[in-house]
């Protein structure tokens, strides 16, 4: 198997692992809190930010563990992922977040194929997925150098902290929203919803690149 055929199966593997404990975690979450949506959102996203922690560790040496379409573009605008490549690993993205779907349904023993009825839409959900897109990728942007060691626990704390303080709860990354849009449970999003929260993400990683810009010139200019 070649090199970039290896980085293309960890990328695959480990969306699909990410959204199946998404979707897992938020069946089992409003399966065990009896109505409690609080308790659920709780158990959502420990289980969400812990898994990203173990994911990135264990896929990171292999493909970088991006995991998200907007960080294979940001690599590729930083030089560091050839875009033809950063294409590529967007196609395995998508595929692997249906996959894990898919994956959780079975698991549950729900329908396999569903499309969500849950609504997320509006200016304050719009402006949460930009301000939780904007979050990780500066989180990630930051992770540099002798930081990089610490990415995975800089992510998944991220991803955890923004389910709750944001009104969207932080899905900030296209492959997942759209396959969110595939089950009708806890996680789900409407089809319909799906586009405004991908052109949000676009616009947060877009202001993301601004900043990093301005900081970058700020250290190199001192």
């Amino acid at each position: 198997m070649s090199t970039l055929a290896r980085r293309c199966l960890a990328e695959g593997v480990g969306t699909a692992l990410l959204l199946a404990a998404v979707v897992g975690s938020g069946i089992m979450g409003a399966k065990l809190a009896g109505g409690n949506v609080h308790l659920a959102l709780l158990a959502n996203s420990i289980a969400t930010g812990g898994a990203l922690v173990a994911l990135i560790i264990a896929f990171g040496w292999v493909s970088g563990a991006h995991f998200n379409p907007l960080v294979s573009a940001m690599a590729a605008w930083k030089g560091d992922l050839p875009c033809q490549e950063a294409v590529l690993y967007t196609v395995v993205q998508c595929v692997g977040a249906v996959v894990g779907v898919l994956a959780a349904h079975a698991m549950f023993e729900l329908p396999i194929l569903q499309l969500s009825t849950h609504v997320r839409t509006g200016a304050g959900q719009w402006w949460s997925e930009v301000v939780a897109t904007f979050g990780l990728l500066t989180v990630i942007l930051g992770c540099r150098g002798e930081s990089a060691r610490y990415a995975p626990f800089a992510v998944g704390g991220y991803i955890t902290a923004a389910y709750w303080f944001t009104a969207s709860t932080s899905f900030a990354n296209p492959a997942v929203t759209l396959a969110r849009a595939l089950t009708d449970t806890f996680a789900g999003i409407r089809p319909l919803d799906a586009p405004g929260f991908v052109a949000a993400q676009i616009v947060g990683a877009g202001l993301a690149a601004g900043l990093h810009c301005a900081l970058h010139e700020t250290r190199t200019s001192r």
